[in-house]
């Protein structure tokens, strides 16, 4: 007998139009197979987009050493001290990207929720293309500015998608893997760049700069990944790769972690709920600490390790043991926080670590001709990676109610960018001599933070399931009807939080 399907509703999710209120049977073996199916159609794009966000960033602290610093005068002699550069030009470009990101995530949010994914990113990733390649048409740092921001605010689309997207498709225990996955792409990408911008550094002649040519090949590999965004399903339910029994148990396998599938309906109350909610604002202190590292060490690596006495190819390949680092620890946490259950926080406190030690190492060795102490410093702090991986998968695995989980993606990512700027806000070019010393101590006393923010929110989550399951006796029956209502984290009594 086939199971009875509840009437369709704007306010629920859509996956009760499929399989209802009462558990649906459903084989394994074909849930294991449109799982393999999830995997491969959604990872490989998802590593594909996130890294090509991530690479548009990084590329310019490369970008600096190819002569934009000069051709847009981003670094000019300071007025009161003209024998010391004043690179704060140069930081601002960096940090517009990030307000525009900041402009751009909650109406970006917004038009995911209620619109269907697949047009919304193909759409705005193909502007993004567009635009990235107009970067190497901008001729003086005022145009980087203008441009810098534009950018950041129509990228800021595909980290709040791939997050929600991965809320949709899987299990809380899966997520993990699943989240670190794309988010590993700032590994792959960091490799990935730095061997693509050494081979740029070889360009003699043409009729471009080569920054110029970094910024076009940027902007042309956005537009291809744009074109294929269009074939992505809103959910699992609309799911065209899938057969309709695959459909079926992959949104019923769903069911037991109550975190929903997807509601085009806004609801207010949901936001609210959010906006009151101490965990993910524990979250947010906890990311926007965290990628202060990126901001600084990542957007202005290659400067940095040049001062070591390192050239402009040599600081370009010192990329490489960063982005591995940060590549293998992200990897590595995700696959350990899907196998075990809650180590993630811990985990987390124990990747903020060689991070703080990187820092002191490189603030406190001695920066002579090929120095060795600080290139290893600066190496080791790629573990931020798997901090950052793990902060993602906290705030997103335990938060339900898709309006909830929208406002929860893009507020992670509004920390996101609060760390990205602040971070290129710490280099002072006239501390130089001193080795930047507000850098690394700034970005030690954030991760300290981080780590105190993380225990915080141990506590947090740990009080929260030990009064639920003080309050709320198990019933199958309640338990199935409730986990498509679209009801947040709070309002379902059966919602449990991961650690």
């Amino acid at each position: 007998m086939a199971t009875p399907v509840a009437e369709p509703s704007a306010e629920k999710d859509v996956a009760i139009e499929m399989v209802g209120e009462q558990v649906c049977p459903t084989d394994p073996t074909v849930a294991a197979k449109a799982v393999r199916k999830i995997d491969w159609f959604l990872i490989p794009a998802m590593t594909v987009g996130y890294g090509l966000v991530y690479y548009d960033k990084a590329i310019l602290g490369s970008a600096v050493l190819f002569g934009m610093t000069s051709d847009l005068k981003l670094s000019v002699p300071d007025p009161q001290r003209p024998s010391v550069v004043d690179t704060s030009r140069l930081s601002w470009a960096t940090s517009l990207f990030y307000f525009g990101m900041l402009a751009g995530l909650y109406p970006m949010s917004f038009a995911l929720q209620r619109f269907d994914v697949g047009k919304v990113l193909g759409i705005i990733v193909c502007l993004w293309a567009l635009i990235c390649m107009l970067t190497a048409a901008v001729t003086s740092y005022e145009g980087l500015y203008a441009q810098r921001f534009c950018l950041g605010f129509i990228e800021s689309v595909i980290p709040t998608a791939f997050m929600t997207i991965i809320t949709g498709y899987y299990t809380q225990q899966e997520q993990s893997l699943r989240q670190s996955w794309w988010f590993s792409s700032t590994g792959i990408w960091t490799i990935i760049g730095g061997g693509l911008n050494y081979g740029f550094a070889q360009i003699t002649g043409g009729g471009l700069h080569r920054w110029q040519y970094i910024y076009l090949l940027a902007g042309s590999l956005t537009f291809l990944f744009g074109l294929c965004c269009f074939a992505v399903p809103s959910s699992p339910v609309s799911a065209w790769f899938l057969s309709r029994d695959e459909r079926l148990a992959a949104v019923e396998r769903l069911r037991f972690g109550q975190t929903g599938v997807r509601c085009t309906q806004f609801k207010r109350s949901q936001l609210k709920e959010a906006l009151l909610d101490v965990k993910i604002w524990l979250v947010f202190i906890m990311m926007a600490s965290a990628y202060t590292v990126n901001g600084a060490v990542s957007g202005f690596g290659p400067l940095i390790v040049s001062t070591f006495g390192w050239s402009t190819l040599e600081s370009i390949l010192f990329q490489f043991p960063l982005g591995g680092l940060c590549l293998m620890t992200i990897l590595l946490t995700g696959w350990l926080g899907s196998r075990y259950p809650n180590i993630r926080i811990p985990m987390l406190i124990v990747c903020c670590l060689p991070v703080i030690a990187g820092c002191a190492l490189i603030w406190r060795s001695e920066w002579s001709h090929h120095a060795a102490a600080p290139v290893i410093g600066y190496s080791i702090t790629g573990t931020f990676g798997a901090v950052v991986s793990l902060i993602i998968t906290l705030g997103m695995s335990n938060v339900a109610g898709h309006t909830k989980k929208s406002f929860t993606a893009a507020t992670i990512f509004v920390a996101y960018c609060v760390g990205n700027i602040i971070g290129p806000q710490l280099i002072k070019s006239q501390t130089k001599p001193a080795h930047y010393p507000e850098l690394w101590l700034g970005l030690i006393i954030c991760y300290c933070i981080t780590i105190v923010s993380a225990i915080a929110l141990y506590a947090v989550l740990l009080r929260a399931n030990r009064s639920k399951e003080m309050k709320c006796e198990e019933d199958t029956s309640e338990r199935a009807k409730l986990a498509f209502q679209d009801l947040t984290d709070k309002e379902n009594p059966y919602f449990r939080y991961v650690m």
